[in-house]
C-alpha cells in the first residue's frame, strides 16, 4: 500500500499533536480514507496515491502555519485543511503578536500596548515608558520573539542594567552568568512564555536568544538583531548614548522604563527622560507613553501604583511651596 512519511522539523510534536491528540484526532477525522499514524516527530500516512498527495500537501501547510505562529488547534486545523494557508493566516487577529507555550495567546490587551505594536513597522527604535504592570516587557519581548520566528532578524539580544533595587545584595556565588542572572530573570520570565523550554535553550547555548548585562554592549556592533533594553530609567544618559549606538544595519530596538521607579543612588543620574527629549521627532524614533490603565498584573496594583504616584505629587507640591516661602523671605 502507497505510504508517505513526514517529518515535524524544528516543532515540537506535543505542541502540533495537541492536547490528548486533539489537532491529530481532528486531522485523522478529515482524511478518513487514510491509516495515519504519528510516531515522534513523524506522521505516516497510508492508502491512495491521489489521496495521499492531497494530505502531503494540507499537512505541509499546516506545518508552515505552526512554525511561523508556533500554535495550532483543531480550529486551524479545519481552515487549514479546507481554505488553505492564507486564509488561516488572514484571520488571525491584529492584536495576536504571537503564540506562546501551551496555546498561550500573547496579545496586545491595551491601547497603548496596541500602538507599541502598531508603530513596530514604521520605526526602528521605540521607547516605551509607564508604570509596573503595564505590559512593556512582555510586549517589546513578544515583538522579538515574532520577528525573530518570521526570520525577520536572525537574532534576539536582551538587556538590563545590573542596579540593585534599593537594596544591597552583597556576595553572590557562582560564575559570573550565575551572579547576573537574579538581575535577569524577568526577561527569562517572558521568553519562557513564549518558546518551548528545549528550543530555548538550545537559542541559548547558539547565541540566537542573548541574555546579559548592559556593561556587556560596549563594543558591540548589532546587526540583523532585536534588541531590547529594559529598566532603562536605571542607565545614566552617556549608558543610554553608548547603547543606541550599538544600532547596526537591519536591527530593532526598544528601550523600556519606569520613571517612577529609579534605583540609582541619586534620581538625577538617570538619562531616560532626557534622552527621549533629545530625540524626540526624529523620524524612525517612536514614543510610547503607557500609563496606569494599561496596568494588567493583580487588580491591586492599579491602586498601589496610584496611591504612590499621589504621594509623590503631594511630597512635590510641599518641596515647592518650602522653596516659594523661602525666596520671599530672602
Amino acid at each position: 500500500m502507497p505510504e508517505r512519511i513526514i517529518a515535524l522539523e524544528g516543532i515540537d510534536p506535543l505542541e502540533f499533536y495537541g492536547v490528548a491528540n486533539s489537532n491529530l484526532n481532528r486531522i485523522c477525522d478529515l482524511f478518513p480514507k487514510l491509516k495515519i499514524v504519528a510516531r515522534g516527530s513523524t506522521i505516516k500516512a497510508l492508502g491512495d496515491d491521489a489521496e495521499l498527495d492531497r494530505f502531503e500537501d494540507k499537512l505541509n501547510a499546516l506545518l508552515a502555519y505552526a512554525a511561523k505562529y508556533g500554535h495550532i488547534s483543531p480550529e486551524v486545523v479545519d481552515q487549514v485543511f479546507s481554505e488553505g494557508l492564507r486564509s488561516a493566516e488572514e484571520a488571525q487577529s491584529k492584536d495576536i503578536i504571537v503564540y506562546g507555550n501551551g496555546g498561550l495567546i500573547v496579545k496586545a490587551r491595551t491601547v497603548n500596548q496596541q500602538r507599541l505594536v502598531g508603530m513596530y513597522d514604521d520605526n526602528d527604535l521605540l521607547f516605551a515608558i509607564g508604570p509596573a504592570g503595564s505590559g512593556k516587557t512582555y510586549t517589546a519581548i513578544a515583538l522579538a520573539v515574532r520577528a525573530l520566528k518570521n526570520k525577520e532578524v536572525k537574532r534576539i539580544i536582551l538587556t538590563r542594567p545590573a542596579v540593585e533595587a534599593g537594596e544591597k545584595l552583597g556576595f553572590l556565588p557562582g560564575d559570573m552568568k550565575e551572579k547576573l542572572d537574579p538581575y535577569l530573570q524577568p526577561l527569562y520570565d517572558a521568553l519562557n512564555d513564549m518558546i518551548p523550554a528545549a528550543k530555548l535553550q538550545k537559542y541559548l547555548d547558539e547565541g540566537t536568544v542573548q541574555i546579559a548585562p548592559l556593561a556587556y554592549m560596549r563594543g558591540r556592533t548589532l546587526d540583523n538583531a532585536f534588541v531590547i533594553l529594559d529598566e532603562a530609567q536605571n542607565t545614566t544618559l552617556s549608558q543610554l548614548k553608548m547603547f543606541l549606538t550599538r544600532m547596526g544595519r537591519n536591527a530593532k530596538f526598544i528601550v523600556t522604563g519606569d520613571i517612577t521607579q529609579i534605583d540609582l543612588p541619586r534620581r538625577s543620574d538617570s538619562g531616560l527622560v532626557r534622552a527621549m527629549e533629545l530625540l524626540n521627532g526624529i523620524d524612525g524614533i517612536g514614543m510610547v507613553t503607557f500609563d496606569n490603565r494599561d496596568i494588567i498584573r493583580h487588580r491591586l496594583v492599579k491602586h498601589i501604583v496610584n496611591a504612590f504616584e499621589k504621594e509623590r505629587r503631594e511630597e512635590k507640591d510641599a518641596a515647592d511651596t518650602d522653596d516659594e516661602d523661602e525666596k520671599r523671605s530672602e
